[in-house]
């Protein structure tokens, strides 16, 4: 075996054994690069001299920047946006109706990286929602595996490429503040999302509550079989009945529980969970 196939095959079993998410072949190329540029950031001379610190003394700081620099976060405002119409037209007008009695709409944005998806939420709710914020509580739970995304996430400042990804000019208008290059979102936006770091592998011993619509998108294609059951059953186990799940637009349930029922709203699939 090669000394890079060995370093491939060391970081790889690594992330898949403590975040889940699976590298074929084909990827070290990718590895080799972000890794590398960690290495060189945090002093090391080469990737090698990076692979042997880590192979003898792994600290939890050190795992923190692997999982980093080794997870996908591709986000944007609104991505897709039909999922978007789903919720606003069909969804949160329903589950208002349903929750009349507890009034109380939890939601959960699962791998939700720089904010982006739990923050499109927020402005809905805000924009189309708002009637009912005086008497209803709209909460989002938003979790990610990155310190540094949920960094970005909390600080909730984006720059000019990251605002023209998706989000309508009427909305940064309303929901923003320009400070020099970069844009802040608005403290209401904020007030709606509560950030927190979660390993999806965990959800099952961290998840204490029940939501009302979740979203995990493009998040189960990155594990293996196993593991996207393993987290599906969890994710399902914490969706309320009469609730939603949303995957992303390629996704498909490993498995599917008896009490699911798939859904089309407009352009886009969800997964009900049966009352009954």
């Amino acid at each position: 075996m090669s000394v890079k196939q060995e370093i491939f095959d060391f970081f790889t079993e690594l992330v898949e054994k403590v975040s889940g998410i699976s590298y074929q072949s084909g990827k070290e190329y990718l590895i080799e690069n972000r890794l590398t540029e960690l290495a060189l950031s945090l002093g090391y001379k080469d990737l090698k001299s990076f692979y042997q610190k880590v192979k003898n003394n792994l600290t939890p700081t050190l795992l923190n920047q692997i999982i980093d620099v080794l997870t996908t976060n591709e986000t944007y405002f609104f991505r897709d946006q039909h999922p978007f119409e789903a919720i606003k037209n069909h969804i949160l007008p329903e589950l208002i109706q349903k929750r009349e009695k507890e009034k109380q709409i939890k939601i959960w944005s699962a791998a939700c990286s720089t904010g982006q998806e739990p923050y499109s939420i927020a402005m809905l709710i805000l924009e189309y929602f708002s009637k009912y914020l005086s008497t209803y509580k709209f909460s989002i739970y938003a979790t990610d595996i990155s310190q540094s995304a949920l960094k970005k996430a909390k600080e909730g400042i984006y720059n000019q490429i990251e605002v023209n990804r998706g989000l309508p000019v009427t909305f940064l208008v309303k929901y923003f503040k320009q400070e020099g290059s970069s844009w802040r979102i608005d403290e209401k936006v904020k007030a709606l999302v509560k950030f927190e770091y979660l390993n999806l592998l965990e959800t099952d011993k961290k998840v204490k509550e029940n939501f009302d619509l979740i979203l995990c998108r493009y998040v189960l294609i990155y594990f293996s079989k196993e593991t996207k059951t393993q987290v599906f059953r969890a994710l399902w186990n914490t969706l309320n009945k009469g609730g939603y799940l949303i995957l992303g637009a390629t996704e498909i349930p490993p498995f599917n529980p008896p009490d699911m029922e798939k859904k089309l709203l407009g352009k886009t699939v969800v997964f009900f969970k049966k009352e009954t």
